[in-house]
C-alpha cells in the first residue's frame, strides 16, 4: 500500500507547484510543444507516405511496366521534319508474353492525343487503346456501364469508356452511357464510365498537356485504335511539323505473384536490350518502387521523431533549470524541513514529483493538441493524415522520462543540502 507519508509528499509538492502557476504553466510549455510537435510530425509524415505508396500499389505490386520513351540523342531531331521512330513494339509483347517465367497476362497499350467533342464542349483528353483486362491489371473501376469486351476488340468496334471526370465535363446534364462522342472526325458509343487514380505517372510520352487533366481518358479496343489512327503520330506547330511511329506507348506485365516478379525483372530487361539497339524504354517494377517507399518511409519518421524529440529535449532542459532555481528558492523550507525529521529520501520524492508533474501534465496537454493538429491540418488543406497509436504512447512515454531524468539533479541536490547551512539561508 502507498503510506501516508508518500501521499503527503505528493500533496506538498503539487501544492507547491499551485503556488506559482504562471511559472508552472511557463516551464510545462516545452514539454507541450515537443509532444505536439513529436505526434503531428509523425502524422504527417506516415500520411505522406501512405499516400505515396498507395499510388505505387494501385500500379500492381505483381506488375512490370515497359514504357516507350524518346531516346536523348533523338530529342534536337523532334522539329526538323524527320518521322522518328522509336519504343516498344508488337513483337516485344508478343515476345515477353512467350519467353518470361511467370507471366500471366501481357496489357499492351498505345496512347494518342486528340480532342473528343460532343455537341459544344471540345475537350483534349488521352485516346488509350488496350484490351478487355485492363482493370483487373491496373486497378482501373468500372462505375456504370461495362468495360471493352474480346469482341470489341475483334471486329473493331466503335465503342469507348470514358472516365468519370471527363463524362462530368462532356456530359454535365445527361446520361452518358449510350451517347456518341467524335474523336478526329470518328464517332464512338460510349458503353462504360471508369474511375481511376490521376497521377503524374499517366502523362503520355508525347503531346504537350500542359495545364490539361491527367484523367480526362477514353479507352478504346487496341484493333480500333491502330485502324483508326494509324502508327505514326503527327503535331504540327507554327511553320513546321513533326511526326513520330509508335507502335506500343507502354506493356504491363502481370506476373502470378510477387516472387516472380523478383525472377522475371531481369529477364524482361535482357530481352529489350537483346532487340532493342538504343534505351527507347524504361522498365518500372512497383514492388521495387513500394520497398524503397517503405524504406524512405522509415527514414522520414526518424528523422522527424528526432527533430521534434529535440523539443521535448529542450522542454527538459527548462524543467531542470525551472527546478535548480526553486531549490535555490526554498532552501530554507528545505532546512526547516530536515530539522523537523524529513529525510532526504523525502525531499527527493518532493521535488521529483514536481517534475513528474510538469512533464506528465504538459504530456497530456501536449497530446490533446497534437491529435487535433493534424485533423485540422487534413481539414484546411489536400495533405492526408494518419495519426498512429505509437506515436501518442512514444511522444507521452518519452515526457514522463524526461520529467524523472532531468528531475533527479535538481532533486537529489536538494537533498544533499546541509540543514543547518540551510536554516542559516535568508
Amino acid at each position: 500500500m502507498i503510506s501516508i507519508r508518500f501521499i503527503r509528499t505528493v500533496q506538498l509538492g503539487i501544492k507547491s507547484l499551485l503556488l506559482h502557476k504562471l511559472r508552472s504553466g511557463l516551464t510545462m510549455l516545452g514539454i507541450i510543444f515537443g509532444v505536439c510537435s513529436v505526434i503531428s510530425m509523425l502524422a504527417i509524415g506516415e500520411g505522406a507516405s501512405y499516400e505515396a505508396q498507395e499510388s505505387i500499389k494501385k500500379l500492381g505490386s505483381n506488375n512490370i511496366i515497359i514504357r516507350s520513351v524518346k531516346p536523348p540523342d533523338q530529342e534536337r531531331e523532334g522539329s526538323s521534319g524527320f518521322v522518328l521512330e522509336y519504343g516498344l513494339t508488337y513483337n516485344d509483347a508478343r515476345r515477353l508474353k512467350n519467353t518470361i517465367s511467370g507471366v500471366w497476362r501481357v496489357l499492351p497499350k498505345r496512347i494518342i492525343r486528340e480532342n473528343v467533342r460532343f455537341g459544344t464542349a471540345n475537350i483534349p483528353c488521352q485516346i488509350i487503346g488496350t484490351y478487355s483486362f485492363l482493370p483487373e491489371v491496373g486497378g482501373l473501376q468500372v462505375v456504370a456501364g461495362r468495360f471493352l469486351t474480346a469482341t470489341d476488340e475483334r471486329y473493331q468496334n466503335n465503342v469507348c469508356a470514358i472516365t468519370t471526370s471527363l463524362a462530368s465535363r462532356l456530359f454535365p446534364y445527361q446520361n452518358p452511357l449510350d451517347q456518341a462522342i467524335k474523336i478526329a472526325g470518328v464517332y464512338y458509343q460510349v458503353i462504360g464510365l471508369v474511375q481511376e487514380q490521376s497521377t503524374a505517372d499517366k502523362r503520355p510520352q508525347t503531346g504537350d498537356i500542359e495545364g490539361q487533366p491527367l484523367d480526362s481518358n477514353v479507352y478504346v479496343p487496341l484493333s480500333t485504335s491502330i485502324a483508326r489512327f494509324g502508327e505514326t503520330l503527327i503535331r504540327r506547330t507554327q511553320g513546321s511539323f513533326s511526326a513520330e511511329r509508335i507502335e506500343l506507348h507502354e506493356i504491363t506485365i502481370q506476373l502470378i505473384d510477387t516472387d516472380a516478379v523478383e525472377v522475371a525483372d531481369p529477364e524482361v530487361k535482357w530481352a529489350l536490350s537483346k532487340f532493342h539497339d538504343q534505351i527507347d524504354y524504361e522498365v518500372i517494377v512497383p514492388l521495387e518502387l513500394l520497398r524503397q517507399a517503405e524504406q524512405t518511409k522509415r527514414i522520414f519518421n526518424i528523422v522527424l521523431g528526432s527533430i521534434a524529440a529535440i523539443s521535448l529535449l529542450v522542454g527538459g532542459i527548462g524543467i531542470m533549470n525551472i527546478m535548480l532555481a526553486t531549490v535555490t528558492e526554498r532552501t530554507r523550507e528545505i532546512g526547516i524541513r530536515r530539522a523537523l525529521g524529513a529525510k532526504k529520501q523525502d525531499i527527493v520524492t518532493q521535488f521529483l514529483i514536481e517534475t513528474v508533474v510538469l512533464s506528465v501534465g504538459g504530456g497530456l496537454i501536449g497530446v490533446l493538441i497534437g491529435i487535433i493538429t493534424p485533423i485540422i491540418v487534413e481539414h484546411f488543406s489536400d495533405m492526408k493524415t494518419i495519426i498512429t497509436f505509437s506515436s501518442v504512447v512514444l511522444a507521452f512515454g518519452i515526457s514522463g522520462a524526461i520529467g524523472i531524468i532531468f528531475g533527479i539533479y535538481p532533486a537529489s541536490s536538494a537533498a544533499d543540502l546541509d540543514p543547518i547551512e540551510a536554516l542559516r539561508h535568508e
